[in-house]
């Protein structure tokens, strides 16, 4: 009689990671000085392209307040974003309200902008590079966020280790 090897097959839906390793190890991989130089650097860019962009506006000494204020509520917004989600996936409580906001105001700050730019005097070039350049921002300060906390976990795990 033949044997045949029987591969155990993997359900069409079976997630691509392994989600039972232990808590501790899901933060294992540490970021490379390339990511977080790269990190701060579209974050610096984005911010400073932008308050440049404001500062050389041809528009109200308020409307350049209230471009600048949705900026610095964007960047509030999206980092309470990823430290919440973070947290949840930490195991550390975070309350379903305060998750809906971070992700509101996040929402709300980017609704704001746009309303405020497609209301604008301003040419179509300057719209896109407002756009853009507060997109950067908020991508990067999540990024920056993501490597501070990953490098804080590493550090609280290696001294909890020795």
């Amino acid at each position: 009689m033949e044997h045949s090897v029987l591969k155990e097959k993997k359900p069409v839906n079976a997630p691509l990671v392994d989600n039972t390793k232990k808590k501790d190890e899901k933060f294992n991989c540490k970021p490379t000085p390339a990511f977080i130089g790269a990190a701060w650097t579209a974050l610096f860019i984005g911010m400073v392209s932008y308050c440049i962009g404001l500062w050389n506006a041809a528009m109200e000494l308020n409307e350049q307040g209230y471009y600048f204020t949705i900026l610095l509520f964007g960047l509030f917004s999206v980092v309470s974003v990823q430290k919440s989600v973070r947290d949840r996936l930490e195991g550390i409580p975070v309350t379903d309200i305060y998750y809906g906001i971070s992700w509101f105001t996040t929402i709300a700050s980017i609704l704001l902008l746009i309303i405020g730019l497609w209301n604008a005097d301003l040419e179509l070039s300057e719209k896109g590079f407002y756009g853009m350049s507060f997109l950067l921002s908020l991508f990067a300060a999540v990024a920056v966020q993501k490597n501070t906390r990953d490098l804080k976990f590493l550090e609280t795990k290696t001294v909890d280790d020795e």
